[in-house]
């Protein structure tokens, strides 16, 4: 790990952690899958699509970016190196689906739950995302059947500056918006 006394310097250093707890939930884990770094960490359990942003500083961008992603997924959560910095994020004040972003601190080789990912839409609403996690899910079945190697560009980043329903772009989602 690139560490200098113990602290975590590079996102990457945050991957094994969170690749082995999600694992252990039963995930297939894929971290930086399609090596342009857009998603740090892909995962799908059945027809479940989780992303997780990782982040050594600047809980203000990781939200952010948490935030933008979201609609490739049915939930998205944060990681960060420190407890104090999970805990700022976590109490953050944002509007309802920011707080529906998970927030863990990866404490060594664990990860520590500080809140817990919710569902972006809601059981029962209309989901807006439809189509962006369609083609995640597109995506990752190629991987996953060995059709597209890892570390080819999905072009995804693209993919978020298409308009979606009422004309806007993923680009000017924020989090206030959510209430």
């Amino acid at each position: 790990m690139s560490r200098t006394g113990g602290r975590i310097r590079r996102e990457a250093d945050l991957a094994p952690a969170v690749e082995h707890h999600l694992a252990s939930m039963g995930y297939t884990v894929w971290v930086d899958p399609d090596g342009t770094d857009y998603f740090d960490v892909v995962a799908r359990k059945g027809t479940t699509i989780a992303l997780v942003e990782l982040k050594v500083a600047d809980g203000r961008t990781v939200l952010r970016q948490a935030i933008r992603r979201r609609g490739w997924a049915d939930w998205v959560a944060v990681a960060v190196p420190t407890e104090g910095l999970a805990h700022r994020i976590a109490e953050r004040p944002v509007a309802e689906r920011g707080r529906r972003v998970g927030v863990w601190w990866v404490d060594g080789e664990e990860v520590r739950v500080v809140r817990a990912a919710e569902p972006i839409v809601t059981p029962g609403s209309t989901d807006p995302f439809l189509r962006l996690k369609q083609e995640m899910g597109e995506r990752l079945d190629l991987v996953a059947a060995g059709a597209l190697p890892l570390k080819v560009a999905w072009r995804m980043p693209l993919a978020s500056r298409r308009s979606l329903p009422g004309g806007r772009s993923t680009r000017d989602w924020r989090i206030e918006e959510f209430g």
